[in-house]
């Protein structure tokens, strides 16, 4: 081998050899340098220019429709809104046809005492004005003395005694309670006096009214061709509204 050949091969491998220590960076150099100081941030870019409007898609046909929802839950209810103003006034109505004719309630009975009927009577006996004057509705009872309520109401009810040979005090008793009480006394007079009275009372279907004795020894319960004693009652007002149930 001539010795420029040795020199080119030994060039060939010092190049090798150190161009692997560069690769793998571990050439150590006999001075070394201190850490540069880290350069500042970048400046921000500039903004891109806008791109270009894509191109419109073409027309799909329609899909198919879909399922119906389930309901939604109802909303709140909105703020009531102002009243307004009152309208014109609407036309006239055609006239109606005929109603049939409404009649009012009704019950009313008179009833005198027969001279056969002027014996004493024992108190707390039901006095039995039994010659009927008026009784078409029939809710008096000659035989019992008493009037029975058949139209809800009020009702009035009166008493005109004739009073001769004894001073009479008679009740007014409704259900067997005393609603209104009367006295008269008799002083030896040589004609009859009287006694009258009456008072207003609310009755309900089934209820009953009657006379009756009060004191055993005040029973100058009288009556004559000349001279009668009453018991009278009507219906004042029902308490049944627009009916024409009973005539």
């Amino acid at each position: 081998m001539t010795p420029q050949r040795g020199c080119l091969s030994l060039l060939l491998v010092l190049l090798v050899h150190y161009t692997n220590m560069l690769e793998d960076n571990k050439i150590h150099s006999l001075c070394s340098g201190s850490p540069g100081i880290p350069g500042s941030p970048g400046v921000h870019g500039s903004p891109g220019q806008p791109g270009r409007d894509g191109r419109d898609g073409r027309d799909a046909p329609p899909g198919e429709k879909g399922e119906r929802g389930d309901r939604g839950e109802p909303g709140q209810s909105g703020v009531r809104g102002l009243t307004g103003d009152r309208g014109d006034p609407g036309e006239k109505g055609e006239r109606g046809s005929p109603g049939e004719c409404a009649v009012a309630p009704k019950s009313a009975f008179s009833a005198k005492l027969s001279e056969s009927r002027t014996v004493p009577l024992a108190a707390g006996e039901a006095v039995r004005f039994d010659k009927i004057v008026l009784n078409e509705q029939g809710d008096y009872n000659t035989e019992t003395g008493r009037f029975t309520c058949r139209v809800p109401g009020v009702y009035y009810f009166t008493v005109h005694a004739t009073v001769y040979r004894h001073s009479l005090q008679f009740d007014l008793i409704k259900n067997g309670h005393t609603v209104a009480s009367y006295f008269q006394i008799f002083g030896n007079w040589s004609k009859p006096a009287s006694l009258s009275g009456g008072t207003l009372v609310h009755l309900i279907p089934g209820d009953q009214v009657w006379v009756q004795m009060a004191l055993g020894e005040y029973t100058g319960l009288y009556s004559s061709s000349k001279t009668d004693s009453t018991f009278t009652g009507f219906l004042v007002y029902s308490d049944w509204k627009n009916s024409s149930v009973f005539a």
